[in-house]
Parts: structure tokens; sequence; C-alpha cells
């Protein structure tokens, strides 16, 4: 079963009269992760889609969503799959990859339908793209990886890239995930914007009753949102977007727009921020 809930885009002149329940409407995804089920988000931000596959030890098919109008999802679209449950493994085009927890796929457009099975919990990360490029599983220990922050100011964390241009080449989807090392608790701290590309990030690894505070909005106008585990926040273009965790967590990022330069940003040093 595939559930779909479309999301439009915000002004943010519109956003700065949000209460909190009006943001999280626009902005938070919830629920995307239950079992025997494909639940996505399609956004009107470079119709970038978000969602969840859990097959729960049967099978799921992602073949025609209505939203988008042609004969498979994949048509005119690439993905990213992420497995951050069980053992897993998904098929498209005659061949299947098996996948264990943190592993990447990449799949081109064109692959036709998408089989989800095993004991995964599939994040799934789709955007438009222009031309057919291979698909391809990156594995935890094929990523690029880089650490960044300090302990002194409680931001130490792991970046592995997995689609993006120094580990395979992609259309306009650049993905990766974040970790914090035990005792930082801010992600992406400067904060920063990249007017060319949206932005959505998936937090998980946390306790039940933890709750990451997600900073948003524009630099001079900023709002939060209170996120739990497995939930997914939609940064606009013009939107900060940065955190602060209650215990262990980690975050999925995942871009698309003009480019795919992931240095490509504005960054907004703290003390500017409001």
């Amino acid at each position: 079963m595939t559930h779909v809930e479309t999301r439009q885009a915000v002004h943010p002149d519109h956003a700065k009269t949000m209460d909190t329940e009006t943001l999280r409407r626009h902005f938070l995804a919830e629920g995307l992760f239950r079992d025997g089920r494909i639940r996505l988000v399609y956004t009107h931000y470079d119709r970038f889609v978000v969602g969840g596959a859990v097959p729960g030890g049967a099978e799921l098919v992602l073949d025609q969503v209505a939203e988008t109008r042609t004969a498979t999802f994949l048509d005119r679209r690439e993905m990213g799959i992420v497995n951050i449950g069980g053992p897993g493994h998904v098929a498209a085009a005659g061949e299947t990859w098996r996948m264990g927890q943190g592993d990447v796929l990449y799949l081109g457009m064109g692959s036709g339908p998408v089989t989800f099975g095993g004991a995964g919990r599939f994040y799934i990360a789709s955007c438009p793209a222009h031309r057919a490029l291979p698909s391809r599983l990156v594995p935890v220990a094929d990523a690029k990886q880089m650490t960044t922050g300090a302990v002194e100011t409680s931001n130490k964390r792991t970046i592995r890239q997995f689609i993006h241009p120094l580990v395979m080449e992609s259309c306009q989807l650049v993905l990766g995930y974040t970790t914090l090392e035990d005792g930082s608790v801010w992600n992406t701290m400067p904060a920063h914007v990249h007017d060319r590309r949206m932005e959505a990030y998936l937090y998980h690894g946390m306790a039940p009753q933890a709750r990451v505070l997600h900073l948003m909005g524009e630099p001079q106008e900023t709002r939060h949102i209170f996120v739990a585990n497995e939930q997914a926040v939609i940064s606009p273009p013009w939107s900060i977007h940065s955190g602060a965790g209650i215990g262990g967590y980690g975050f999925i990022w995942a871009m698309a727009g003009d480019n795919v330069d992931y240095t490509d940003m504005d960054f907004v040093q703290p003390e500017a921020l409001r």
C-alpha cells in the first residue's frame, strides 16, 4: 500500500505568521515508517519527495504514483534509498541489492518499479532527473567521510557523503548523513542557507522520549520545531536548517536544486541569528 501527501511551497513572509501547529503541518513529515506500507510526502520544493518503506518481512512495490502522472514513479526521477533498519533488499530493473544498516542505494531515472523486502526500514529521497545514470549501491565503507566541529562547541560530528560528486555521479540529488559524537548536541552549526537548493533532514537513532530542537526560518526571523525519532523536516531554500538534540542522534540530509556542489552554502554565524 502506498500513501502520498502533497505539500505546497511556502513564501517566507507567510512562514513568519505561522503558529506551531501550522509550522508542523507545512514542514514536518510524521509517520513515514509504518509496517507494510510505503508513505511519501511530495513537496513543491524542487518536486522533492521524502518517504519511508517498511516491508515488515514481506515485499512492497513502489510503482505508479498518481501525483507524478508518469507510468512509473522513476520514469523521470532518480532516487536515493537509505536503510536505517535491519538487513533488507531492494530490487529494480532486473537487479537486486542487499542492504545492511547505513547502506545507501542510488537508482537512476527509468529504473521502473522498485521492490523493498526483508527487515529493512528504508528512507526514500527522490527528485526529478534529466538523464539516466547507472544505479549503484554505496556501502558505508565506500562513503566519503569527514569529521568537523569540536567538543568545546558541542558539535563534533562525522559526515558521510554517499550520493555526492566525490563518490558517484547523479543528476541533482545529493545525499549523506551526519552522526554526532557522544556529548555533542548541535548539528549544522554555524547554520547556513543555500538559495540554489532545498534540503530535507530525517532525524533517527533517537530514544522514543528524546527530541531534537530543529531551527528553521530566515536567519533574522527564526522559528523552531521539536522533532521526534524518524521524523523529517522539509527545509525551503530561504531557511536555515540546524538543531540541538537530547541524547544521541543522527540525521540524513538530502538536497536537490540547481547544482550538486555540497560546499555551495551561505553561512550564518551564531551572532547574526535572531
